[in-house]
């Protein structure tokens, strides 16, 4: 099925873009992810009270914007594209996993906070947890059921990581804390929806990112002069920025077609979920690749934002399951 924006989503991508390229450049990102909150926090509040980014997906009862899940998705690939740092996977993951598995009552007492532009994390096992030190919502899933979880009863530390961009936590919970509010007697549906919108999130920042890069090596082969002529114009590099192309639109059009249909509960979302993440992950690798190789010297530099598309995309290959367990699961 071919997919393409309406006019309102469109409006939506370029107004995000639009914002982000004022408020986040190259020097702006490198600043916020090494402060001490991991983003720029004016920057996301700025999002969340003119965009409305974290409210998108939710309700309007429920103090959100009652948009779906892919108008979410659609700001999520601007992000992407922009490479900022930003708390809004996390917020969205635990936004959905609250409308998929929580009681109503957690429902209306979290999700307008979420909606208002409160950092919000779901914690789901040992693994780490994105924006898990720095979320004022907090959400647990046991094999006990679904918890609100005081963050003052909860031991949190950040995780250093290679991408500086992607900010990781380990929280560690204990269960007789009298900081757990139970929402929820069974926490596997909303454990089902965290995994399934963790995976196309990933695959719209993926997205995102390569475009990012792409653009970056075109403009580059337009100034970069070899021989008394700019290197675009060699048949050879002509190629490889020509497949770069093909492998970014196959990525786009499986993160567009997974995207609608996780917002619309399509009987194959997990399926099409699984290819997104796989087809994704493997052509921001490749593109992310020959970013690299196109640039030449430069690109191996700290002060060039090569080195940035590279690092966004071995972490975003690791997040939420890599290409390769997300293509072995596309046929069970």
């Amino acid at each position: 099925m071919d997919f393409a924006l309406t006019e309102e989503q469109q409006e939506l991508a370029a107004t995000v873009r639009a914002l982000l390229a004022r408020r986040a450049d190259s020097a702006a990102v490198r600043a916020a992810a090494t402060s001490v909150h991991g983003h720029d926090e004016a920057l996301w509040q700025t999002l969340c009270e003119q965009i409305g980014v974290a409210a998108l997906g939710i309700p309007e009862e429920l103090g959100g914007a009652g948009f779906t899940l892919f108008e979410a998705l659609v700001a999520l690939e601007e992000v992407g594209r922009s490479l900022a740092p930003t708390p809004l996977l996390a917020s969205l993951v635990t936004s959905e996993a609250l409308l998929a598995g929580a009681d109503a009552d957690a429902q209306a007492r979290l999700l307008p906070r979420i909606a208002a532009g409160e950092v919000a994390a779901f914690v789901d096992g040992a693994s780490p947890v994105l924006d898990g030190d720095r979320a004022s919502v907090l959400v647990l899933a046991t094999d006990d059921g679904l918890f609100e979880v005081d963050p003052a009863a909860a031991v949190r530390t950040w995780a250093p990581s290679m991408d500086q961009t992607v900010r990781l936590a380990s929280v560690a919970v204990d269960p007789a804390s009298a900081g757990l509010t139970r929402i929820a007697a069974d926490a596997g549906a909303a454990r089902a929806r965290a995994a399934l919108v963790g995976a196309v999130g990933v695959a719209a920042l993926q997205v995102g990112c390569a475009a990012r890069a792409l653009e970056m090596t075109v403009a580059y082969s337009k100034e970069r002069v070899q021989f008394g002529r700019p290197i675009g114009s060699f048949q050879a590099l002509k190629h490889r920025m020509a497949d770069m192309l093909v492998e970014l639109e196959l990525g786009r059009a499986a993160s567009w077609q997974a995207s609608y249909a996780v917002a619309s509960a399509a009987s194959d979302a997990a399926r099409l979920a699984h290819v997104a993440k796989a087809c994704c992950g493997d052509a921001l690798a490749l593109i992310a690749a020959e970013t690299v190789q196109l640039h030449g010297g430069i690109a191996i530099t700290w002060e060039h934002d090569a080195q940035l598309v590279f690092k966004r995309a071995h972490a975003l290959g690791q997040l939420f399951g890599t290409a390769s367990a997300h293509r072995a699961l596309i046929d069970l």
